[in-house]
């Protein structure tokens, strides 16, 4: 295996381009929760794809905007904070989406990493082919890219290509994980992103962002089913009388959805109980950030 290659790859860019539905494309399963809408993913989430050539490791990085509260803080400084530690650096966009300010700020932000920089233009099953070119033009004014790369993280169109240019920069090296995982989060972290999944599928624009889901116990058999509690946090009354619904419909829709995929991911039968409860101003509070998942030292 002298020939053997590994490495860490970070996908980065605005909120909303695809990142996690190419994510879960590469590595073959779910492992980071996908959503029409913005800011979905909360957390660097690894996904790990190994084969006889290679073991990659890909860092889904949080959609990186203007920080508005200490949990956008820490979203932003979690993306960037991949960078120290990343064979590649892939800064990933939608076909669609005009180049903006945002855009000029990340890669402002890029310029002076070590790490090859690939760009990899999202969704060109949605526009014309002709119009790839003079997009590709004006990244290129912006940026000085090792690879250009135009897929469709949802049709799996070029995603070999990208594949086979990612292996060519990656340095010679060892496996850092056995052939058959896929991520290095532990499942109570995988279970509370996929409850709150279905969160973002079923509930209103206001609610998504508003909840957190911590997974309180996962440990527990009855009658041969897995017992998982876990707790739906809210910012305000309001919003939880949403998140259950009328007759406690909405909180029925989002557990039988949750559980679906839960035990399709576990392979077992499970029992979801699930709660919601008020935790007032919970996304600029370090304390709760911390318990919910997030790294208690990117709020200092």
């Amino acid at each position: 295996m002298t020939d053997y290659k590994s490495g860490f790859v970070a996908l980065l860019g605005r909120p909303n381009v695809g990142k996690s539905t190419l994510m879960n494309r590469l590595v073959g399963e779910k492992v980071a929760i996908m959503s029409p809408k913005a800011q979905t993913t909360r957390n660097k989430i690894q996904g790990v794809v190994t084969d006889d050539e290679a073991q990659i490791v890909f860092l889904d990085t949080p959609g990186i905007h203007k920080p508005k509260n200490d949990l956008d803080n820490y979203m932003d400084k979690a993306a960037f904070s991949a960078l120290a530690e990343v064979d590649i650096a892939i800064y990933m966009t939608g076909a669609e989406d005009k180049i903006g300010p945002g855009d000029r700020y990340i890669l402002e932000q890029l310029a002076n990493i070590k790490a090859p920089l690939f760009l990899v233009i999202n969704k060109i099953d949605l526009i014309h082919p002709d119009d790839l070119l003079s997009m590709i033009v004006e990244y290129q004014e912006i940026a000085n890219f090792a690879e250009v790369i135009p897929l469709s993280a949802t049709q799996g169109n070029n995603v070999d290509e990208l594949m086979t240019e990612i292996k060519k920069y990656l340095p010679a090296g060892p496996k850092f994980y056995p052939d058959d995982q896929l991520t290095d989060h532990p499942e109570y972290f995988i279970v509370a992103e996929l409850i709150r999944e279905k969160i973002l599928e079923f509930t209103r624009d206001e609610i998504p962002h508003s909840t957190a889901v911590i997974v309180e116990d996962m440990n527990r058999f009855e009658s041969g089913k897995r017992v998982i509690n876990a707790i739906i946090y809210v910012d305000r009354d309001s919003q939880k009388g949403i998140v259950i619904g009328k007759g406690a419909a909405m909180i029925k829709k989002i557990g039988i959805g949750a559980r679906r995929e839960i035990e399709a991911l576990l392979g077992e039968k499970v029992n979801l109980k699930l709660q919601v409860s008020v935790q007032r101003n919970w996304r600029d509070n370090p304390l709760f950030l911390a318990r919910a998942g997030y790294n208690a030292k990117d709020f200092k």
